[in-house]
């Protein structure tokens, strides 16, 4: 048995270090003979999903596939490429925005790498009751249902920051749609990376653009980080500018008018805010990081960027690990970090919220950790952003041409 869980250990570890060999070449982090064949082989599979893509959009465009309205305004936050736009800060934002001017708001969203249904459940449903399972109800406004491992990161966030707002999870965001209508009467949907779920159709399409890396080598997955084209920039109402440093980027500006010459362009910064400590919520001000040796830890699509806020204000990161994006880590990788940085001479652990949302309660560390508090902070187009908020929340008295989809 002890054998059997080497080999067991190893294989994992082989997994992880090719999937992150694979990341980095799409990230073009990596280079060398390895990663040219790699890139070459990618590059060929880049152009089927292509095909697939543009195919899917037709059949859409065409009305040969249909998109289900629901009879409510429908929020979509997305982007065009694969993680690390920041879309939850700005969900997170606007759906405070909605429940404040008094929206009966619902977050639809996928669960991605959630925990899923047991098939021999979900196929006894099926035939005893004759229907799909129900979306999971992370929170129904009053208070948080589920774990992050059982609702994803994302949602759960959101659920804990968010009260008065509905959360749910479900790869079908038409019935996720329906079930917040219908249970919670909810007026206002706003679907969570929602800009490729083309069965229900926005009225208003956020459209999410990385400043610091807007679309990659400008290859479709899997040589590149976009999930469709450039130019369906087209399909958004409002670009984010998201990760904005506030100086003009010119020519990425000017892409962005050559496929989309009307949409409102807003630059925002993802603001740290505070640090907060992960087992007794206690809140602690940035300038405890002035001169500070750290250990920091993360499982992003942009580590990069969060390794560098840290040290902007002033830590000494001594210790650093990073996983792979969305990384349920284990209890033996939890006790393995914490068991390196004992023995260093560090001040605090720092993680980003994401990632503490997947520790383990009972795993406790041997100094402070804290996570990384990040909000939106609007640095141009301040008047865009209140006016869509208008927009989306004019008086139910004064809305009857935006309350049915086409």
């Amino acid at each position: 048995m002890p054998r059997l869980h080497h080999y067991r250990q190893k294989i994992i570890r082989w997994v992880d270090d090719f999937t992150q060999f694979t990341v980095d070449v799409i990230y073009d982090r990596r280079h060398g003979r390895a990663a040219e064949w790699m890139a070459s082989c990618l590059y060929g599979l880049s152009f089927l999903f292509s095909g697939a893509v543009q195919l899917r959009y037709y059949l859409y465009e065409h009305r040969i596939l249909r998109n289900k309205p629901l009879g409510c305004l429908v929020v979509v936050v997305g982007n065009l490429t694969v993680g690390g736009t920041g879309k939850t800060p700005v969900v997170e934002k606007f759906a405070r925005i909605l429940n404040e001017r008094g929206r009966k708001v619902a977050i639809l969203s996928r669960g991605y790498k959630s925990k899923k249904e047991p098939l021999p459940k979900k196929l006894w449903r099926k035939l005893t009751h004759g229907e799909e399972s129900p979306p999971k109800i992370v929170s129904d406004g009053q208070q948080v249902l589920l774990n992050s491992e059982v609702a994803g990161d994302e949602p759960y966030m959101l659920a804990r920051n968010l009260p008065g707002v509905v959360v749910l999870c479900d790869k079908n965001r038409v019935k996720a749609g329906s079930f917040a209508i219908r249970k919670f009467g909810c007026d206002t949907l706003i679907l969570d990376d929602g800009l490729q779920y083309l069965p229900l159709k926005g009225k208003l399409n956020l459209l999410l653009v990385d400043k610091s890396n807007p679309f990659g080598n400008q290859h479709l997955l899997p040589r590149g980080i976009l999930r469709e084209p450039v130019k369906h920039l087209n399909r958004a109402s409002y670009i984010f500018l998201t990760k904005s440093d506030g100086v003009r980027d010119e020519a990425l500006l000017e892409l962005i008018r050559e496929n989309n010459p009307k949409a409102e362009i807003i630059e925002c910064a993802h603001k740290p805010q505070y640090l907060k400590a992960v087992d007794s919520g206690e809140e602690l001000s940035l300038d405890a990081l002035q001169g500070a040796h750290i250990a920091a830890f993360s499982g992003i699509a942009s580590p990069e960027s969060f390794e560098k806020m840290l040290r902007e204000f002033g830590a000494e990161i001594r210790y650093n690990q990073r996983f792979l994006d969305h990384h349920r880590f284990t209890r033996g990788e939890i006790e393995s970090l914490y068991e390196r940085v004992s023995h260093l001479d560090l001040d605090m652990i720092v993680t980003t919220e994401k990632d503490a949302v997947r520790l383990f309660e009972d795993i406790k560390a041997p100094i402070p950790i804290y996570y990384l508090r990040l909000e939106i902070d609007i640095l141009s187009g301040k008047e865009d952003f209140e006016q869509a908020a208008a927009r989306i929340c004019l008086p139910r008295t004064q809305k009857p041409s935006i309350t049915r989809e086409s």
